[in-house]
């Protein structure tokens, strides 16, 4: 008796800290004796509660969704013929009937139900757990991934949330990489920034984190592609849970809970510029264009990139060049060489590309990059045929050869961790648009080369 109340007496301090409106029920068993499992036992004279079966077919089971807005993800139009047109899915939370206002999220669309349709007849009312064919009076723009709320009292919408984050793979959290989200049907892109702090799952206490590992949970916030209806997890679990996916793997590497919007997400907006990136592309008689070299140290992307600014100088192209060693002293000189930290490393610079195309600008960025995830996040930042990737190919030991700058010896020495090629790996592009041999070829012919690339895309002439 005393070990059990010992246990109690620490559990129920443990579910203080958890929420403050929980129904425990605590009941000493044995499943190996069968002790209080299917009847009380006279084992445990000192325990007057029931036995397991006792308690299982007796605890009053209610469903809060019920008493909850109406909710439902649509899962799939069904349109058969002209005449019927209909949104598909599983109510998540609350009731509708016939003559119901409904929106459609994140449109705002308003609409009333006309029919609620199941394979066995129409419904009068359905309820959170059903599914059902809703459709309505109005033809309004709903497709899969959208949520059908109640008018009166509809779901929020945002692109920017905390959440609370248990990771699922042995990869630890990148911070900065793009994941594929799933809630519901809606499928984005998200962007997951470093932890606010971890979770530890014994004491329930903050901890620093600056990634997560395996089944750590931590608090962190994301930034979505495009704005989804949610509700906070606390309130409606279907539409405030989530997965996270490997864009690269499709492996599901996390699984989150959402808390809030963030505040900036709604006060935060694109300001409209006159002049726009087509006018200052004209006006410099270019089209903007990212040129991503990447490749191994020592490579030979810097100097490649540095001769062939010399050539589009000369034609009196405006050009900018970004290079990872500068980069560092500057904008990124608080990152490391850690996974997480090359991942935040491409992200800025990226974004800063971003900027320097909208200006009008070839820029030239030259930087390892050794995952291809971020890779495809810079392509995905620019406008379609604007984003050329270079891969400078130089094997490793002709790389390790030139060592230029004594980096590998120093690897080699494990005076420097996390070195590309060495400790830490790279990963090579599977379809640049260039591939540049730089063992048989100079860095002037391949400048040219890429020139000559460029010439042919049309990347020279007026905007």
């Amino acid at each position: 008796q005393q070990a059990y109340d010992d246990i109690v007496d620490d559990f129920y301090a443990f579910a203080d800290e958890l929420a403050t409106d929980l129904e425990i029920q605590p009941i000493p068993m044995s499943a190996l004796e069968g002790v209080n499992i299917t009847s009380k036992s006279n084992e445990t004279d000192w325990y007057d509660g029931p036995s397991l079966m006792d308690y299982l077919e007796t605890v009053p089971v209610g469903d809060r969704r019920l008493n909850t807005p109406f909710r439902m993800p649509v899962q799939w139009v069904n349109r058969p013929n002209l005449d019927f047109r209909g949104f598909s899915g599983q109510i998540a939370a609350g009731s509708i009937q016939p003559g119901d206002r409904v929106k459609s999220m994140p449109s705002g669309k308003q609409s009333t139900v006309q029919r609620i349709v199941t394979a066995t007849g129409d419904l009068e009312q359905a309820i959170a757990g059903q599914s059902v064919t809703i459709t309505l009076d109005d033809e309004i723009d709903c497709s899969r991934g959208d949520v059908l709320v109640s008018a009166e009292d509809p779901s929020e919408v945002s692109d920017q949330f905390q959440a609370r984050l248990l990771w699922m793979s042995e990869t630890p959290l990148l911070p900065g990489r793009r994941y594929l989200l799933k809630m519901g049907a809606k499928t984005v892109t998200a962007t997951v920034n470093a932890p606010k702090y971890g979770i530890d799952v014994n004491t329930l206490n903050d901890v620093p984190a600056k990634t997560l590992e395996l089944n750590q949970i931590g608090v962190t916030t994301l930034s979505l592609d495009q704005a989804i209806p949610y509700d906070p997890y606390d309130v409606n679990r279907e539409m405030g849970g989530f997965i996270l996916i490997d864009r690269m793997t499709n492996d599901t590497v996390g699984l989150g809970l959402v808390d809030f919007a963030l505040r900036r997400a709604s006060n935060i907006h694109w300001q409209a510029m006159d002049v726009d990136r087509s006018a200052l592309a004209e006006q410099k008689g270019q089209k903007p264009a990212v040129l991503w070299f990447t490749g191994l140290s020592g490579s030979g992307k810097s100097t490649i990139a540095n001769a062939l600014q010399k050539l589009l100088f000369a034609q009196g192209k405006h050009t900018f060049t970004l290079d990872g060693d500068n980069v560092r002293h500057g904008l990124n000189r608080d990152l490391g060489f850690t996974d997480a930290d090359r991942v935040e490393n491409i992200r800025r610079v990226a974004n800063v590309a971003r900027l320097m195309s909208d200006a009008g600008l070839i820029t030239l960025v030259s930087f390892i990059s050794p995952f291809r995830s971020e890779r495809q996040m810079a392509r995905n930042l620019m406008a379609d045929g604007e984003f050329i990737e270079v891969y400078v190919d130089t094997p490793l030991s002709v790389a390790e050869d030139r060592d230029v700058k004594g980096l590998y010896k120093k690897a080699r020495a494990g005076e420097i961790k996390n070195f590309t090629g060495i400790d830490s790996p790279y990963e090579p592009p599977q379809a640049p648009e260039l591939r540049i041999d730089t063992v048989n070829n100079s860095p002037e012919e391949a400048a040219e080369v890429i020139l000559g690339f460029m010439r042919e895309k049309g990347l020279l002439n007026g905007g």
